[in-house]
């Protein structure tokens, strides 16, 4: 969308544009390129400027379910963003300026059941055995095994086994410290069994269970953000209204206080180990059937949410219910501020800016000299150095414009003048490069967004091209 002249675009960017277009609709011309890269994905333009629109047809932006705005002026921005807050339309504000990228997401509340979090601690319970992993675990006798059998005990059956000798020997709490840690694997290690000779058989079970012990004895509990949804008022305050992803939570949280007993649903999946396949079938069918079970409560509690709300049963499919349950202890909502609260003077992060400036050349510098030269667009009608002729005469309007900023915001912070002769040198330009990575940083956005996986930034974004750092920050 937009009719900006190629001509003058040419002269300082000319991403996914040529020379041949000049004079064309930049809007027409980026589009008929850009699906020359997937036959699959279809794209159209408006002929028309987001200022216009909002003039003469604001609901036009209504019929998305996601905006995108790129390079818009600071007055069109904030009237656009006001625009899709109050119709609760997340925006996603992407921005080159010179070698700095900038985005900014703008969402009321983003929730993500499935959040794919890093280095996942794997459900076992082991600390706290629910009665059928308790019995499975009691079937097995390691000390009248033969030896293939003995050798093929899952991993998981051996730390259960030796955590229970733990308990009744040493302590009454889980090994913690590195020494205790180093104490119950050696009780693990005499458990191998040894030859005629007195050497201990390689019984490669028994190192992979010495191997996970820091990871399998872990403490069962509830993580402090699954805490805070439990006790955020859209979890305690349902209405016919509440979408399901709340009516889930509040179903979970009745399922800990009452069936899981202070515990979230079991996962109900175990990873790959050593083991014979009848052996590891049958403890997998451990946690899978408490899984199961697990769900069908969660969603006896569900059913009666629903039915208290007078919303039909159906309304929340099976296959949400286990999705919801499988990744309970993984749950996250994101809450963004708007842009008017970012940009009042009354609401800004005052704070935040400051715990940031303490380093001089922290990328939240890059931030306050790109709200410096909107303050210079505003007042010139263009951003400072577009021409190599008025460099050297913007310099100083630039760091009048941002130390009026900083005056207006009560921000006692130094800039260094570099950064100001920088930005006049940059000319509001768009570097390929710099485009290029900021477009497909915004492009995983705004999946993230539209498939409710993974967990966006809040709220900001800033990327420096010149040290190649980035770094996030609630504005």
């Amino acid at each position: 969308m937009g009719i900006r002249s190629l001509e003058k675009m040419l002269e300082i960017s000319s991403f996914f544009l040529q020379k041949s277009q000049i004079g064309q609709n930049r809007a027409q011309s980026a589009t008929e390129l850009l699906q020359e890269l997937n036959n699959e994905v279809s794209g159209n333009f408006v002929e028309e400027s987001p200022e216009k629109l909002l003039d003469n047809d604001p609901s036009f932006f209504n019929r998305f379910n996601l905006v995108v705005a790129t390079q818009l002026p600071e007055s069109t921005l904030l009237r656009l963003a006001e625009l899709l807050w109050n119709s609760n339309i997340p925006l996603l504000v992407c921005r080159t300026y010179g070698l700095v990228g900038y985005m900014r997401v703008i969402i009321k509340e983003h929730t993500v059941v499935e959040s794919h979090p890093d280095n996942t601690l794997e459900d076992l319970r082991l600390d706290k055995p629910f009665p059928e992993l308790r019995e499975h675990i009691q079937s097995y006798d390691l000390d009248h095994m033969d030896r293939k059998d003995h050798s093929h005990t899952p991993w998981i059956v051996i730390v259960a086994k030796y955590l229970t000798k733990w308990f009744h020997e040493k302590s009454d709490q889980l090994p913690k410290s590195y020494k205790e840690k180093e104490a119950f694997r050696q009780l693990i290690r005499q458990g191998i069994l040894k030859n005629e000779n007195g050497t201990p058989e390689d019984e490669e079970n028994f190192e992979e269970a010495i191997k996970n012990v820091n990871t399998a004895l872990n403490t069962t509990e509830i993580p402090r953000c699954i805490e805070e949804i439990f006790n955020d008022d859209c979890c305690i305050n349902l209405t016919e209204q509440s979408p399901s992803f709340w009516i889930l939570a509040r179903a979970v949280k009745e399922f800990v206080a009452n069936e899981g007993q202070g515990s979230l649903p079991v996962r109900g999946t175990i990873p790959d180990m050593i083991a014979d396949s009848t052996k590891f079938i049958k403890l997998q069918n451990v946690y899978r059937e408490k899984a199961k079970k697990d769900i069908a409560a969660v969603g006896n509690h569900a059913a009666k949410l629903l039915q208290s709300l007078g919303k039909a049963p159906e309304s929340i499919s099976e296959r949400e219910l286990k999705l919801f349950c499988s990744n309970s202890a993984f749950l996250r909502v994101v809450r963004c501020r708007s842009l008017s609260e970012e940009y009042g003077l009354n609401t800004f992060n005052k704070d935040e800016i400051i715990s940031h400036m303490d380093n001089p050349d922290s990328e939240l510098v890059l931030y306050l000299m790109l709200r410096a030269v909107d303050r210079f667009y505003k007042q010139h009608g263009r951003y400072p150095g577009v021409y190599n002729y008025q460099v050297e005469d913007d310099i100083g309007k630039l760091k009048s414009c941002l130390t009026g900023f900083l005056q207006e915001h009560g921000l006692s912070v130094v800039v260094k003048d570099d950064y100001v002769h920088e930005f006049c040198r940059y000319g509001a330009a768009e570097p390929h490069a710099i485009a290029a990575f900021m477009g497909g940083a915004a492009a995983q956005e705004v999946i993230k967004v539209i498939t409710g996986q993974f967990v966006i930034f809040n709220n900001t974004y800033i990327y420096s091209g010149m040290s190649q750092t980035s770094a996030t920050f609630q504005l």
